[in-house]
């Protein structure tokens, strides 16, 4: 029994030595490494692939920001610039506004100086009327010339009196 357990063993030592012989005879161990290195470098080159994307990513995010921040800069620029020209407007129109009425105010007291000048003109013209016609029926009814020189004086001092009173 002793021998058949040799046997047996030393059978499957053989096996075993001819199994590994044929492994490196076919050269298994190399292909295993390198199936194993190609699966390293695989792994290696997409972990340098997604390195490199992870860049990229890192770069348009950074330029995005970038970007975000001169939109927000250019839309403050564009706030103030919108907020000086309507307060530029606003005083504009308002100082037009200010013109015009100063301008409308002038033409008033102009006009007004314009009337008041007529109004006192038709008085002088209604008072040296009214003073001629005096000296007419005066005349006509005869009176003598001392009458006439004092009536007329007076006439003409009321006159002047009245013309003084319409001018101030």
């Amino acid at each position: 029994m002793n021998i058949m357990v040799i046997d047996a063993t030393f059978w499957v030592a053989i096996s075993f030595l001819i199994f590994i012989g044929a492994l490196v005879y076919l050269k298994i161990p190399q292909k295993i490494n390198e199936l194993l290195n190609k699966l390293i470098l695989d792994i290696k080159n997409e972990i340098d692939e997604s390195e490199k994307l992870r860049q990229e990513a890192k770069v348009l995010l950074d330029n995005a920001q970038n970007k975000l921040n001169t939109a927000q800069t250019v839309s403050n620029d564009i706030l103030q610039q919108a907020k000086k020209d309507s307060d530029h407007l606003i005083i504009e129109m308002n100082d037009k506004f200010h013109k015009f009425s100063e301008i409308k105010k002038n033409l008033a007291e102009n006009k007004i100086s314009q009337m008041k000048e007529a109004a006192l003109k038709e008085i002088k013209d209604v008072s040296i009327r009214i003073a001629v016609d005096s000296v007419k029926k005066i005349i006509n009814t005869s009176v003598d010339k001392s009458k006439l020189d004092g009536l007329f004086e007076k006439n003409l001092e009321e006159t002047k009196i009245a013309l003084k009173k319409i001018s101030s």
